[in-house]
């Protein structure tokens, strides 16, 4: 096993005398360093499985973890050993301790759109758009582990303010619901091992080993939770890297490595500089240019693959320019180079870059893999049936009650939902229980009452069968007994009723899946359904240029990566010139340089649209910041050329790869 490895990794790997912060710099093997670990504590050190949690933030790398763990011990996972997400270890917390925390244990799990639509709902605003910054604020309040009471002193803007008066009402409502928010799922624990001490030293004995990846992009009650959890014993491991740092925005605290050393002073800090993933001119240009920034930790990758393709950076006219440059370049690449799309990457600071370019590859015939799309869980057909898997699990839920009863509806129009909600209101119950009570005769027609208690009865009746029968059963009864599939077709165009209905085939097929995999029921199933990713369906086998933000291209690399865009005012973004954060700006920049192995070319606009108008544009102080080596060519050499110079060009190139054989 210690073969594979270089001494720092092993010193990573076999320290054990008190907590230790392994800072991992790109490309260095961290992954490698949390699964010899994982495998070290058991097999050498007799550690069992179940007393051991690795902590990642992705639901992607807890089964990457898992896989490979399972590879060192022999091709088994070993049975007990939590690999999760913070917020299923949350989950998992709250579900066991759950009546501690004011929950019954079937609490649901609200997600970004019913939470935004609770608070559009007490601020009785319609604009969506200011509900969600509403949200935001009360959620960044919640990472922070600031409480209702005390968010009004802290309300520094007109938007604050308005958010601390509803916070405490956003907080009664998901009570009421019996349901939580993400924030929840981090900072329930919290407020419970701060009240409960035999509740925390409980699963500070079940878990006496912690391991947290991606450490820097820890928030202060993840932090808060780690130090509950590691307790006096302080028997922990984080691996981190100061210099990747790029989620401020949602929480994210960078103090928290300055935060570990000084509740820690035992703490061992351990490097890893040596990358085993680019050239050494793309480490050296990225080195140059963090070295801009104010360092927590001093360190230097280097590597064994020599100097390395030349870097680029280059002038492009407009947007356009620079897109067609970038399809044609990767055309003649592959040709030379007899490479696969899948080896090239685009990346860039804003979604709204992708457009031009997936023109032009589309018109270059190159595929592509788009990062950072709808999510599959924002779409409106997986949407309704969550809701009625969410109110089969807990009745209490009134957002998938109020979706459930209207999808498809059933002669229940919004007259009745309002009548039933005054009622229930005024009773101070869930909509569900409000249907079985007598007083609510007074406020339904008799049929508006019976279509209510039809859908709770088919709700019980689902409540039932869900614990005794296999998901994948249950699902398709009750896909055809709600007649889902004919009701898509009579309310959408064809083609888009297609989509859908494949959309939930698929759904469907994938939970089935997952309840056989894992032996779980269709209750259980749905509890963690909004903790899981369905970009799950991703096709490694895909060969196509991935085209991604820096923000999403974190943790992947490539062997030709362009990174497009680098102008003042993009990035750097014009709001963190504005705000003095540029900092955080540098490190995406730096995740943008380290995900390149062989070549890096960079490329910024001469000018680009700014409504009507053009605006000149300067190239990003980044790129004199990454060093003389980097080659940078001006906008003269990218003269304008006429429509019909570029098909000729191309016609001249296409040429080439007949002559020579076609692509490959």
């Amino acid at each position: 096993m210690s073969a594979q490895l270089n001494a720092p990794q092993r010193e990573a790997i076999r320290y054990l005398d008190g907590p230790s912060l392994v800072l991992a710099g790109a490309g260095s093997g961290k992954t490698r360093v949390i699964t010899h670990k994982i495998a070290w504590l058991i097999g050498e050190c007799g550690i069992h499985p179940g007393n051991i949690a690795a902590i990642t933030f992705t639901n992607k790398a807890a089964r990457e973890m898992q896989e490979r763990v399972a590879a060192l011990m022999g091709g088994r996972s070993p049975g007990g050993l939590t690999v999760c997400t913070f917020h299923a270890l949350g989950m998992k917390i709250i579900r066991q301790e759950a009546a501690l925390c004011g929950l019954k244990p079937k609490f649901s799990i609200l997600d970004a759109a019913d939470t935004v639509q609770i608070v559009a709902d007490i601020a009785a605003d319609a604009d969506r758009g200011i509900a969600k910054q509403l949200q935001w604020q009360i959620s960044a309040w919640k990472n922070a582990l600031v409480p209702p009471e005390d968010a009004a002193v802290l309300a520094d803007s007109e938007l604050a303010r308005t958010a601390a008066l509803l916070y405490p009402e956003y907080e009664r409502t998901l009570r009421a619901y019996q349901a939580v928010d993400f924030d929840d799922l981090i900072g329930l624990p919290v407020v419970l091992f701060e009240q409960h001490e035999a509740v925390r030293e409980r699963w500070q004995n079940r878990l006496r080993y912690l391991l947290v990846d991606e450490y820097q992009d820890t928030n202060r009650a993840q932090y808060r939770l780690l130090r509950q959890l590691a307790g006096t014993r302080a028997a922990f491991t984080a691996v981190g890297d100061d210099d990747q740092a790029i989620y401020a925005w949602r929480g994210a605290d960078v103090e928290n490595l300055k935060l570990l050393k000084e509740d820690y002073p035992q703490l061992r800090v351990i490097k890893l500089e040596q990358n085993y993933r680019s050239s050494a001119r793309i480490l050296h240009a990225a080195n140059t240019l963090i070295a801009h920034n104010e360092k927590l930790f001093d360190k230097k990758l280097w590597s064994e693959h020599g100097a390395g393709e030349q870097i680029v950076a280059q002038a492009m006219r407009d947007p356009e320019h620079e897109a067609e440059s970038i399809a044609m370049r990767i055309t003649a690449h592959k040709f030379e180079h007899r490479t696969r799309f899948s080896d090239y990457a685009v990346l860039y600071r804003g979604n709204h870059q992708a457009r031009v370019l997936e023109q032009h590859l589309r018109n270059h015939k190159i595929p592509y893999v788009l990062s950072g799309g709808q999510s599959f869980f924002d779409k409106a057909e997986i949407r309704d049936l969550i809701a009625w898997l969410r109110l089969m699990v807990n009745e209490d839920d009134d957002l998938a009650f109020i979706r459930a009863i209207t999808t498809p509806r059933r002669g229940i129009g919004a007259g009745t939902l309002e009548a039933l909600g005054r009622y229930a209101g005024a009773r101070h119950v869930s909509l569900f229980a409000a249907s079985f009570e007598e007083g609510v005769s007074e406020h339904l027609n008799t049929r508006q009452l019976d279509l209510v208690r039809e859908f709770t009865a088919f709700v019980h009746q689902l409540q039932t069968r869900a614990v005794r029968e296999a998901a994948d059963v249950l699902l398709e009864d009750f896909l055809a007994t709600l007649r889902y599939e004919a009701w898509l077709f009579e309310h959408h165009d064809p083609r888009e009723a297609e989509s859908k209905w494949s959309n939930v085939r698929d759904f469907v097929g994938w939970l089935g899946r997952k309840g056989d995999e894992d032996g779980k029921n269709l209750v259980e199933l749905t509890q963690t359904i909004a903790l899981i990713s369905m970009l799950d369906k991703d096709d490694p086998e895909f060969d196509g240029v991935q085209l991604a933000t820096l923000h999403a291209s974190k943790g992947l690399e490539f062997r030709h990566v362009f990174l497009i865009g680098v102008e003042e005012g993009l990035l750097p973004h014009q709001s963190s010139i504005d705000e003095e954060r540029v900092d955080e700006e540098r490190r995406l920049m730096y995740v943008g340089i380290t995900r390149a192995q062989r070549s890096l070319q960079i490329s910024w606009c001469e000018r680009r649209k700014a409504g009507k108008d053009w605006r000149p544009c300067e190239p990003s102080r980044f790129i004199a910041e990454m060093g003389d080596d980097v080659r940078v060519s001006g906008g003269q050499a990218n003269a304008p050329v006429s429509k019909e110079e570029g098909r000729a060009r191309m016609a001249r190139l296409m040429a080439m790869l007949d002559e020579r054989g076609g692509t490959r």
